[in-house]
């Protein structure tokens, strides 16, 4: 399929999907109260004109043990992305349902910058596609891993292309499918709420 084939297609996907309307997200849950002890603790470092203490380093979970290349053939360390709500998109250079979930990564990962980790896992195809397919649908924002050998499709159970593997900040598989853009979004939402 032709680049311009390509982003024909992901223009028809993206007029379809704001024919078809908005959904909105539930109110997220509070989050956990504080222990009594930090609870007071608090302003007292506050009138002290303390500043916070830095934050623990994230408990890495098996899900973000391992490591992979980037398209550029450098080392990638996933546990890096620890303590965060994570997307990992299993893509290959000439799907075009790949493509047309592109502006979809590039969006969330504009908008939840800084509090969502975003990891584009490519497979099925070679390295100057991966290039090619990075490059034109505009998602170098995201880092992207060469997974030619299948290694880490094969470790998260992924038998086909456009499929994400998306995890709590805990790093729990809590979706393991194809999503459309409307479904990503609400569950990322959620998540990051």
């Amino acid at each position: 399929m032709t680049v311009p084939r390509i982003k024909a297609l992901i223009a028809a996907t993206v007029a379809a999907g704001a024919l078809a309307g908005c959904g909105s997200a539930a109110t997220p849950p509070a989050g956990p109260a504080l222990p009594a002890a930090e609870q007071a603790a608090e302003p007292a470092a506050a009138d002290a004109g303390a500043t916070e203490p830095p934050e623990a380093p994230a408990v890495v979970p098996a899900s973000l043990k391992f490591k992979g290349r980037t398209l550029d053939g450098k080392t990638f360390d996933a546990a890096t992305m620890a303590g965060k709500p994570t997307i990992l998109w299993f893509w290959a250079p000439w799907c075009a349902t790949c493509a047309s979930e592109a502006q979809s990564i590039s969006d969330l990962s504009d908008e939840y910058a800084g509090r969502l980790n975003i990891l584009g896992i490519a497979g099925m195809g070679g390295n100057k596609d991966m290039h090619e397919f990075v490059s034109d649908l505009e998602v170098g924002e995201v880092p992207h891993l060469d997974d030619g050998p299948g290694k880490l499709w094969k470790k998260f159970g992924i038998t086909e292309q456009s499929t994400y593997v998306i995890l709590d900040r805990a790093g729990k598989v809590v979706v393991r499918s194809y999503l459309d853009d409307l479904q990503l979004t609400t569950k990322v939402k959620s998540l990051v709420a």
